[in-house]
C-alpha cells in the first residue's frame, strides 16, 4: 500500500494534494476488491461519530471507484414498529456480507448506545444491556471469520457548529440537516458521556475502535482509508490480460437511421 505524505502540522490539506493521495488509495481499494472476490472474504466496516463528523463523505470516498456489488453501503432508516420488537441487532444482521463482499454501515447497532440512549428512545436498562452483550455478539461475528472494523470519527464542537451553519445556509446541504441533528447539537456533553461509556464497554481486543480526528475532513478520509487497508490482509491478485475483440459486421445496417423521429432529449449543454 502506498504511504501518504505526512503533513501533521501544516493545517488543512489542499484539494489538489488530497485528490492525488486519494487516487493512490482508491487504486489500492480496487486491488482490495479483487482480493475480496478471489478469497471469498467477508468484511464489515462500521462508521460511527457525531452528526456532521464526516461519515458520509468518507464512505463516498471509499465507495466511488469500486463496485457496489462488492462494497455495499448500508444506511438503515429508523426502525419500523415491527423492528422495534426485534432483537436490537437483528435488522443489521440481515445486511451482513456473504463471501466476496464488504458491507459498510453508515451508523450501525451502536445507535443503541448513542442516539437512542441520549434521546430516551430506550431505557437506561436497555442501553446497559446492549453494552454488556455487544462485545459477545461481536466475538461471534469475528469467530465466524468476518473481519470487523469499527471507526469513530471525532469532530470538535467548533467544527461541528461550522458545518451545521454551512448546512443551514447552503441549499445543496440542507437535506443533511434534520430535527434530530438540531436536538443532538444541544446535547454535546450528553453524547460525550454516552461515547465514553460505549468505548469503555466495547473497545475490545477482537473488535477495537479506531478513532479518526475529522476536523479536517480531507485528512480524515485519507487516514481512515489508509488504516482500513492496513487492517485487511489483502494481496494484489493477478488479472488476465484483456484484449478487445473485433466487432462483427455481420448484418450491418444504418442503425442511426432507425432512430430518426424518436424523442431525443434537447441538447442544452
Amino acid at each position: 500500500m502506498p504511504k501518504m505524505q505526512s503533513n501533521a502540522n501544516d493545517g488543512k490539506r489542499k484539494r489538489k494534494e488530497h485528490e492525488k493521495e486519494l487516487q493512490k488509495l482508491q487504486v489500492e481499494l480496487c486491488y482490495l476488491q479483487d482480493w475480496i472476490k478471489a478469497a471469498g472474504a467477508r468484511v464489515i466496516v462500521v462508521f460511527e461519530g457525531r452528526d456532521a463528523a464526516g461519515k458520509g463523505g468518507t464512505i463516498k470516498a471509499i465507495a466511488e471507484r469500486v463496485s457496489p456489488r462488492v462494497f455495499r453501503v448500508t444506511a438503515l432508516p429508523a426502525p419500523s414498529d415491527r423492528q422495534k420488537t426485534q432483537m436490537f441487532i437483528q435488522r443489521y444482521v440481515e445486511h451482513f456480507p456473504a463471501a466476496g463482499e464488504i458491507v459498510i454501515f453508515d451508523r450501525s447497532w451502536y445507535n443503541r448506545a448513542g442516539v437512542e440512549r441520549v434521546m430516551g428512545f430506550v431505557s437506561e436498562k436497555e442501553a446497559e444491556r446492549f453494552l454488556a452483550t455487544c462485545p459477545e455478539i461481536e466475538k461471534y461475528i469475528t469467530d465466524a471469520g468476518i473481519i470487523l472494523i469499527k471507526f469513530w470519527l471525532e469532530v470538535g464542537p467548533d467544527e461541528q457548529e461550522r458545518r451545521f451553519h454551512a448546512r443551514i445556509n447552503d441549499p445543496l446541504r440542507q437535506w443533511k440537516l434534520s430535527p434530530m441533528d438540531l436536538e443532538s447539537y444541544q446535547r454535546w456533553y450528553d453524547y460525550s458521556r454516552a461515547q465514553d461509556m460505549m468505548l469503555k464497554a466495547t473497545d475490545t481486543d477482537h473488535a477495537p475502535w479506531h478513532i479518526v480526528r475529522s476536523d479536517d475532513k480531507r485528512r480524515a478520509r485519507l487516514n481512515c482509508i489508509s488504516r482500513m487497508l492496513e487492517l485487511i490482509p489483502y494481496k494484489k491478485t493477478s488479472r488476465p490480460k484483456v484484449k478487445l475483440p473485433r466487432r462483427s459486421t455481420k448484418g450491418r445496417y444504418d442503425d442511426q437511421a432507425s432512430l430518426r423521429g424518436r424523442n431525443f432529449v434537447s441538447e442544452k449543454f
